[in-house]
């Protein structure tokens, strides 16, 4: 069978990729070998991003010294952002949940604040911040979008009375 870099629970785009069950999951977990390559994957595919994880514990992200040549490409090509959800979805599976909310941050931050990743804002607002399994942390993220969403009376991820009143 072929195998992914960042296995899922469900198809992608390779059908002939048979997708993950629970229970490769749970092995996974259980293998301090396996989880260290699956995090040096991950940093790898950062770095091809323009991004580094400084903080392997945290999750914490920042640009890498060559992000303006790497953010280049993820403007240039949108296929990118299929591959950065199925990443996103994939940290959920394997307990790096928190990784998962330092990543969507950083892309919201990178496209709607910095304004560097225009090409990518659809998918970190349609697709990203929706991989985010913690509901509370979803909910802080989709506020951290409105915030800085600009016109914000055009925001459509949440109900703005909401928005409004969250603390």
């Amino acid at each position: 069978f072929p195998f992914r870099l960042f296995p899922l629970r469900e198809h992608g785009m390779n059908l002939r990729a048979r997708p993950l069950t629970c229970q490769e999951i749970q092995a996974f977990k259980k293998s301090k070998e396996v989880m260290q390559r699956f995090i040096r994957a991950y940093q790898l595919m950062l770095r091809f991003y323009g991004i580094l994880l400084i903080n392997e514990e945290t999750g914490e992200l920042k640009r890498a010294e060559n992000w303006a040549e790497r953010f280049q490409n993820l403007n240039r090509y949108s296929h990118n952002n299929l591959r950065i959800t199925r990443i996103l979805k994939c940290l959920g599976e394997m307990g790096y949940e928190h990784y998962q909310v330092h990543l969507v941050k950083f892309f919201l931050t990178e496209t709607l604040v910095k304004e560097t990743l225009p090409n990518v804002k659809r998918s970190a607002l349609d697709y990203f911040l929706f991989t985010v399994r913690s509901k509370r942390k979803r909910r802080e993220l989709v506020h951290y979008a409105w915030r800085h969403f600009k016109p914000r009376d055009s925001f459509a991820w949440g109900p703005h009375d909401k928005l409004l009143r969250y603390k």
